[in-house]
C-alpha cells in the first residue's frame, strides 16, 4: 500500500472517530507531518483524497477544516443512529468478512500479505503500549477484502467505513476496560486471522473471521443482542 494511501486511511479513521471534530481545523500541515512520521508532500497528496471525497475542504489562507460527516457517508447506507444499528452492522460484516477471508486465504499474493501483516504490526505495537488503533484494525479487515481478488467485497466494506468505524470505536472502548488481557486477546484472534490466509487455509480463515467478529460483538454487547425480530 502506497505511503499516502495509508495517511489517508489514518486521516479518515481520526475523522470518522470524532478525534478531529466537524468544522474545527486539522493541526499545521507541518505539526500532521511529523506526527504521521511523513514528508510534507506524502501528507498534501492524503489530503488532496481527502477533499476529492468531500471529507476536508481547505479555506485560502486559514488552513484545512473537516467537514460535516454526513458528506462522507456513502449513498445506500443509512446513518449509525443506534446500538442496534451496530448490531446489524456486525451480522453483515460476518457474513461479508467470513467469506472475503476465505478467498483471501485462496488467492492472496505476497504483496496484499504484506498488507495484512504490516497492520497486524501496528496492532500488535498498540497491543504493546495498551492502546486500540481503530485506523489498523480497519486497516487489517480492508487488507483481507482486498485479498480476496474481488471487487464487491473490497467495495462494500469500503462503502461501510463509517459504520464500521463506530463500532470499532465502541469495541475498543470496551477493550481498554478489561485491560491487558481484552487487548491481547483481541491481537491474538487477528493473528490466528493472519496465519490461515498466510498458510492458505480458507477453512481456518473462514472460522478465525468469523470467532472474531462475534467476540467483538459480544465483548462489545456484553452477551444481551437486541431482539431484532419483526413485530
Amino acid at each position: 500500500m502506497p505511503l499516502a494511501e495509508k495517511v489517508y486511511h489514518s486521516l479518515h479513521s481520526r475523522i470518522i472517530n470524532g478525534d478531529y471534530p466537524a468544522n474545527e481545523k486539522l493541526p499545521p500541515e507541518m505539526k500532521l507531518a511529523e506526527e504521521l512520521g511523513v514528508s510534507r508532500p506524502v501528507l498534501r497528496d492524503a489530503l488532496e483524497r481527502l477533499r476529492e471525497e468531500g471529507v476536508v475542504s481547505s479555506r485560502q489562507g486559514a488552513g484545512t477544516f473537516v467537514q460535516e460527516i454526513q458528506k462522507s457517508v456513502p449513498i445506500g447506507f443509512a446513518k449509525v443512529e443506534t446500538l442496534a444499528d451496530v448490531q446489524r452492522c456486525y451480522e453483515f460484516r460476518i457474513n461479508l468478512e467470513t467469506e472475503a477471508a476465505a478467498l483471501a486465504a485462496e488467492r492472496h499474493n505476497a504483496e496484499l500479505l504484506g498488507e495484512i501483516e504490516q497492520a497486524l504490526d501496528l496492532l500488535r505495537a498498540a497491543t504493546g503500549s495498551l492502546q486500540h488503533r481503530e485506523d489498523a484494525d480497519f486497516m487489517f479487515h480492508g487488507s483481507i477484502a482486498r485479498a480476496s481478488n474481488n471487487h464487491y467485497f473490497e467495495t462494500a466494506f469500503g462503502a461501510l467505513r463509517y459504520h464500521i468505524n463506530v463500532g470499532m470505536k465502541l469495541h475498543g472502548e470496551s477493550l481498554m476496560n478489561d485491560g491487558r488481557k481484552g487487548l491481547e486477546d483481541v491481537l491474538a484472534e487477528h493473528t490466528d486471522i493472519y496465519n490461515a490466509i498466510r498458510l492458505h487455509d480458507s477453512d481456518a480463515a473462514r472460522s478465525t473471521m468469523r470467532k472474531h467478529l462475534e467476540h467483538s460483538r459480544d465483548r462489545l454487547f456484553g452477551g444481551g443482542l437486541f431482539d431484532l425480530k419483526l413485530s
